[in-house]
């Protein structure tokens, strides 16, 4: 028996805030702003966003880790975050996070469309998220009222490793049955989530403006001229080179475009880990 690489894509795994749902991924970033004031340490929408992608305590854990809030941690406590200081941060964002998920729940608009012709290009759809089930759950309820519904999903806390370790898109991979990585694409808005697939050995795509690394709403986008939107397509661009995604595109609604081009790319014998 010889191996035969694929010839054209099988499933698309996807993230969801920031790639499906709650453009601008408000809903995970403020909740870690809210939860640090609640033990009386500040803490800036802009820092919070830095280490989205990872699972929720691995996230806190970084956050704390970095200089400038362990020392307004140490102001306060009279020493830096211990991991069961990390722990206490997180059993609080916890409940705050399943409170207010609701308030950013929207799909991001043009990702009913697009799934839906990813689907009629015969691909399944997997999803993983930074969320762990509890919140998870309430996510995938949510958007199931918008009219969408994953044939598979990976919570973080489901998995060994969170991202952006490969475990939870492979366990897509098996869920789904499908023969080769390499006939799978990821996509995400967090550079955490392009190295979960290049880990995987997938296809990988970067969402430059409907998630983290932008932070804006629907109509704060729309209101961007466009001269500004090359600058920030530019910028963020740059924060995802060293994950090296195998194609940038705006939001989810240009995904379809970027499924031919990599059916043509396997037809010609093309794989994910030598490009």
């Amino acid at each position: 028996m010889n191996y035969q690489s694929p010839k054209h894509l099988q499933a698309a795994i996807l993230d969801w805030a920031g790639t499906v749902v709650d453009f601008g991924s408000f809903a995970p970033t403020q909740i870690f702003v809210e939860a640090f004031a609640e033990f009386g340490v500040a803490v800036s929408l802009e820092e919070a966003r830095g280490p989205m992608g990872m699972g929720k305590w691995d996230h806190i854990r970084t956050l704390c880790d970095v200089p400038d809030i362990a020392a307004r941690y140490e102001a306060k406590f009279g020493r830096t975050p211990t991991d069961d200081d990390v722990t206490a941060i997180y059993e609080r964002f916890m409940p705050l996070q399943i409170e207010k998920i609701a308030e950013h729940s929207a799909l991001i608009p043009g990702a009913l469309e697009a799934i839906a012709a990813v689907r009629g290009k015969g691909l399944k759809v997997g999803s993983c998220s930074g969320y762990p089930k509890v919140v998870m759950d309430k996510v995938v309820a949510l958007a199931e009222r918008n009219g969408y519904v994953a044939d598979h999903v990976v919570a973080t806390d489901e998995v060994p490793n969170g991202r952006p370790h490969p475990a939870q898109a492979l366990a897509n991979v098996i869920a789904l049955g499908i023969s080769d990585v390499a006939a799978c694409v990821k996509v995400d808005d967090t550079t955490p989530g392009i190295l979960e697939g290049r880990s995987a050995g997938m296809w990988t795509v970067a969402l430059t403006l409907s998630g983290n690394a932008l932070g804006l709403t629907w109509e704060q986008f729309q209101a961007l001229p466009e001269a500004r939107r090359a600058e920030e397509r530019a910028r963020i661009g740059q924060l995802f080179e060293g994950s090296r995604p195998h194609y940038l595109i705006d939001t989810i609604a240009d995904l379809p475009a970027v499924i031919d081009d990599i059916n043509a790319r396997l037809a010609r014998g093309e794989m994910p880990q030598g490009c």
